[in-house]
C-alpha cells in the first residue's frame, strides 16, 4: 500500500490543504497566518507557492496569433502543476531527504527546497515533538478548475492524508487593484479571463469537496475566521482519507478525464479549421489588415465555444452522473457549430475586400 510505503508520514497525521481563489484574493496572507497558528499548535507546516515554483515561461501562451488566452495557459500549466505534486509525493515517500528529481523537472527546484527545508531542520521543533508532529502542506494557487483540485485530493487519498479546501472570494476590482500593486503583477486580461472560468468548490455537486469552507476577503479575515480555518485543518488531520476507491468517486474521476478529453479534442479540431480558413483567405489574396482581423475573430469565436463547452462539462454537469459521455458525438456537434460560424466570418471578411 502507498500509505505503508510512506515511512514516517504514514505514522503521523498529515494534511494537504488547498488555498484557492483569484490572484490577490488573499491566499498568501492567509497562508502566513496559518503557518503562525500551526507553529503554536506544534505542527510542521509548509506553504507550497505555485507562483514561485512554476517558471515564468509557463505563463506564456503558444502561438502569437492566439493572443493571451487562458486555454493555452491552462495547457502549459498542466505539466508544471503535476511536477509540483510529484515533489510533494516524493517528500511523503522519503520525508527525511530532499526530492531526487530529474534535471528535466518542470519546477524551480531552489524554490521547492525553500518550501521543505524548514521541515528538515532538527531545530524546527523540539526533537521529541518533531517525530510525531502533524504535517501540513498549504497549496497556494488559483485552482480555478475542479480537475486541478481533484489531483490534490487523489494524492491525499493515495497516502491516506487529510484533505481540505479554503476558497477565498474577493471583489474582482479589488483583486485587480491589489495585483497591480505587486512587484510582478499578473496581466489584468489574464485575471479577467480567469474569473470567467473560476469554478469554486461545490460540495453539493462534488462529494470529494465536502471538507471545504469559503470566505469573503474584501476585508481581512477575523480571528473567528482563522479559528474556523484551523478547525477545518485539524478535522482533516484527524480524519484522513481512505485509499480505497468507491464506485462513485471512480465515476467522478472518469468523468473529469472524459471532460478534459472532450475539451482537448475540440480545441485541436477548432485549430485545424482556423488554419484552413486562413489558407482560404490567403488564396483570396486578402490584405494583411483583413488577415489579422480574420485571425482575431476566429480565435475569439474559438475561445467562446471552448468556454461554453467547458462550462457544460465542468460547471453545470455533475461528475457523478450515471450516463456515459459520447465524446465523438459531442466533439462533432461542437465542431459542426464552429464550422458554420467560421464560414460566416470568412465570407464576411472576403466580402469586405471586394
Amino acid at each position: 500500500m502507498a500509505a505503508e510505503e510512506a515511512g514516517g508520514v504514514s505514522r503521523t497525521p498529515a494534511c494537504l490543504c488547498v488555498l484557492c481563489g483569484l490572484p490577490a484574493a488573499g491566499k498568501s496572507s492567509l497562508a502566513r497566518r496559518v503557518l503562525s497558528s500551526a507553529a503554536q499548535r506544534g505542527w510542521r507546516a509548509s506553504v507550497v507557492p505555485y507562483d514561485d515554483l512554476i517558471p515564468e515561461h509557463a505563463f506564456q501562451t503558444r502561438g502569437a496569433e492566439d493572443g493571451v488566452k487562458l486555454q493555452e495557459i491552462h495547457t502549459e500549466w498542466k505539466l508544471h502543476r503535476q511536477a509540483v505534486l510529484q515533489c510533494i509525493e516524493q517528500f511523503l515517500e522519503k520525508p527525511g531527504v530532499l526530492a531526487e528529481l530529474p534535471s528535466s523537472c518542470q519546477i524551480n527546484m531552489a524554490a521547492w527546497e525553500q518550501c521543505i527545508l524548514p521541515l528538515l531542520q532538527p531545530g524546527y521543533l523540539g526533537r521529541s515533538q518533531a517525530a510525531g508532529a502533524p504535517l501540513l502542506f498549504l497549496l497556494d494557487d488559483n485552482f480555478y478548475y475542479p480537475s486541478m483540485r481533484y489531483e490534490v485530493y487523489q494524492l491525499a487519498r493515495k497516502f491516506s492524508l487529510g484533505f481540505c479546501q479554503v476558497y477565498l472570494q474577493c471583489d474582482l476590482d479589488l483583486c485587480i487593484s491589489r495585483n497591480q500593486s505587486r512587484s510582478k503583477p499578473i496581466p489584468t486580461e489574464v485575471i479577467l479571463e480567469m474569473v470567467k472560468r473560476l469554478d469554486s468548490p461545490n460540495p453539493q455537486k462534488n462529494s470529494w469537496e465536502t471538507n471545504s469552507i469559503s470566505f469573503n476577503t474584501t476585508d481581512d479575515l477575523s480571528e473567528c475566521d482563522m479559528l474556523r480555518v484551523m478547525e477545518l485543518i485539524s478535522s482533516a488531520l484527524s480524519n484522513p482519507l481512505s485509499p480505497a476507491e468507491d464506485n462513485k468517486e471512480q465515476k467522478e474521476a472518469d468523468r473529469l478525464k472524459c471532460a478534459s478529453s472532450v475539451i482537448h479534442q475540440t480545441d485541436q479540431a477548432f485549430r485545424r479549421h482556423i488554419s484552413e480558413a486562413m489558407r482560404t483567405a490567403r488564396d483570396n489574396h486578402l490584405p494583411p489588415d483583413l488577415m489579422r482581423s480574420l485571425a482575431a475573430q476566429l480565435n475569439e469565436s474559438k475561445a467562446t465555444f471552448l468556454l461554453n463547452l467547458r462550462r457544460e462539462f465542468l460547471l453545470e454537469a455533475s461528475f457523478a452522473q450515471e450516463e456515459d459521455i459520447d465524446v465523438e458525438r459531442v466533439v462533432k456537434r461542437a465542431v459542426d457549430l464552429f464550422d458554420h460560424e467560421k464560414k460566416e466570418i470568412l465570407l464576411r471578411i472576403i466580402n469586405e475586400n471586394k
